[in-house]
């Protein structure tokens, strides 16, 4: 799984230099396609329950399942959320930042930073012993202290053989409930945030989710596997310590 997370990573760090003014969403499909394959590994989004796409791009207020178009440009001042993840040798990783096109406003700014905070304080929680109540209540406490909203009809998930497996992990939820956590565990963690209230809609598409109240929101994501020696972050390289992304 770390191997599969590894690929992961370095599709998404190199997607960092391809967002930018001008480019499509689909310069950034045609990216993360090319170097899958290049790393010989298989895209688990692509023909997931017919979703069509490599990646998922979602734009400003769109929380997730945003698909790739040509016709979709970034403009400076947008935030786009990248959720990306590949199946390699049986196993599967997912992985998901938020990412400013450019200068972005000083609030945007600040929905992405307590996004990625509240997923570093997650990730902490994921030690033996704990609960899964533990992992939620961490995105939830740090997000609503900072007056923002977190999505409920989206949760992160178990993760192994197959992309979505159990437990489901929603991002609220009451400290010392739900399942013990165990060594070997392994869980895709992803906060999705929104600056304004937390409903949410689906577009006709049937795949882009957009908050109701047209506010923005932002949604990153590691994979985390549970050990005697604390959470280890699988898709990242194990010699990156600190802020997750």
């Amino acid at each position: 799984m770390h191997r599969a997370g590894l690929i992961v990573w370095d599709v998404l760090a190199g997607l960092r230099e391809v967002v930018r003014p001008g480019a499509t969403t689909m310069d950034l499909e045609k990216f993360a396609a090319r170097h899958t394959a290049e790393r010989g590994a298989r895209p688990a989004f692509k023909g997931y329950l017919g979703y069509p796409c490599v990646l998922c791009t979602s734009l400003n207020d769109e929380i997730v399942h945003g698909i790739p178009s040509a016709s979709r440009g970034l403009k400076e001042g947008d935030i786009v959320s990248l959720d990306f993840g590949v199946e390699f040798e049986g196993y599967y990783a997912d992985a998901a930042v938020t990412l400013p096109v450019g200068k972005i406003r000083p609030e945007l700014e600040t929905l992405l930073r307590v996004t990625r905070e509240s997923l570093d304080r997650a990730i902490d929680k994921v030690r033996p012993g704990n609960r899964l109540g533990d992992v939620s209540a961490a995105v939830q406490e740090w997000v609503e202290r900072h007056r923002f909203s977190v999505v409920r009809e989206f949760v992160g998930h178990g993760i192994g053989t197959k992309m979505h497996e159990e437990p489901q992990l929603p991002n609220y939820g009451d400290p010392g409930r739900g399942p013990r956590l165990q060594e070997g565990m392994v869980l895709a963690i992803e906060p999705m945030v929104n600056a304004g209230r937390p409903e949410v809609k689906v577009l006709q598409d049937k795949w882009t989710a957009v908050t109701a109240d047209g506010s923005y929101s932002a949604h990153f994501e590691h994979t985390v596997a549970v050990t005697s020696n604390g959470p280890w972050v699988l898709t990242r390289p194990r010699e990156i310590t600190g802020p997750s992304w």
